[in-house]
């Protein structure tokens, strides 16, 4: 099952930024190494979601196509999913091809400030956090004017 998400790439060890993503690490939801967050750098879209959340359903058709541009890096999280069979058939029928996390313990919710998902943040070249977007985003305008004003890419 898992096979069908896209794998976590290994990522380079790199000082924690100010401003940046929290030094967490979380395993892959599709397999492939932990990821520690606080590694990753920009232009990143980073998205925190769940199955069971009806929102999180309703913005993944705007993801899936930015995510296709390839015109900047994507990552999910899988968050507080009691049911990650689940989380991987919801993620695959979506179309959502980037790497996914899963944080069951919601190990991000303090440093990110998650009342719940969807939740979309935005992760500048330099690795610190541009923008954090909570609640669903509601059309792929929203989401590429977000990506255009926040990270300088024009989707």
């Amino acid at each position: 099952m898992a096979g069908q998400l896209v794998a976590c790439p290994a990522t380079a060890s790199k000082p924690a930024v100010s401003n940046g993503l929290p030094d967490v690490s979380l395993p892959c939801l599709g397999g492939g190494p932990d990821i520690r967050l606080a590694d990753l750098r920009g232009p990143l879209v980073l998205n925190v979601w769940a199955q069971w959340c009806g929102p999180c359903r309703a913005e993944a058709p705007y993801l899936a196509k930015l995510a296709k541009s390839g015109k900047v890096s994507m990552l999910g999280i899988d968050y507080d999913d009691p049911r990650p069979e689940l989380a991987v058939k919801f993620a695959t029928t979506e179309g959502l091809a980037y790497p996914h996390l899963k944080d069951l313990d919601k190990s991000i919710q303090r440093a990110l400030k998650v009342g719940g998902p969807p939740l979309t943040v935005f992760v500048a070249k330099d690795g610190s956090i541009a923008y954090v977007h909570h609640g669903v985003l509601t059309s792929q305008h929203q989401l590429d004017q977000l990506v255009k004003d926040k990270l300088g890419v024009t989707p």
